[in-house]
């Protein structure tokens, strides 16, 4: 019952999100993707924009990224329902460019109140554009894999871990082999994050 009101409260806020967001980018796609998964999940992961298929479906991280992200939680016996993931921006860019800076801070307020909703233990950023929006300096081949604890203004989560995006390691022998070495720390690192 409790999580059932959770998932209804957290929809009314994207549905009042998505009134208010004055990003050009409503114009240009299909619908709004609102994050997914356990409303109280510990573990958010945070993407970059939907794509194409994500703009069809109204879901995040639905294509070829999304399941080998899905193939990921099983191997650290985890599944979708379990985390909640999001996208920084909630509307698909054309032609699936990046999307500017003023469009992610059109859509932050949006993030905040999502991430203070649900108050997980541990934000995971999937890519570079992702942890830079909240880490603007900081290198994802510097920093992949490595547990981040700082304290940010509008979230109260203090706990996050880069990771190379599924997307760009699915073409890249290597990097995939890094992500998936990154991901096997995630159960560890939950245990270690003090509430």
């Amino acid at each position: 019952m409790v999580k059932k009101q959770c998932y209804t409260t957290l929809l009314k806020l994207h549905q009042a999100h998505h009134k208010l967001c004055t990003v050009g980018l409503k114009k240009t796609a299909t619908q709004p993707v609102f994050g997914d998964g356990n409303p109280k999940a510990d573990i958010v992961f945070i993407g970059e924009a939907p794509g194409k298929k994500e703009d069809a479906t109204g879901v995040p991280f639905v294509g070829a990224a999304g399941k080998f992200l899905a193939e990921m939680l099983a191997s650290i016996k985890l599944k979708r329902q379990d985390i909640y993931i999001t996208n920084i921006v909630k509307y698909r860019p054309p032609e699936n460019r990046d999307p500017t800076p003023k469009e992610k801070i059109a859509c932050a307020p949006w993030l905040y109140d999502e991430l203070n909703f649900i108050q997980p233990k541990l934000i995971i950023f999937l890519g570079r554009h992702s942890m830079n929006n909240f880490f603007p300096d900081l290198k994802i081949a510097d920093v992949h894999g490595i547990l981040i604890h700082q304290k940010l203004p509008h979230i109260t989560t203090e706990y996050f871990l880069p990771l190379y995006h599924p997307a760009a390691a699915l073409y890249n022998g290597s990097m995939r082999e890094t992500l998936l070495k990154d991901f096997k720390k995630i159960p560890l690192l939950l245990r270690k994050i003090k509430r």
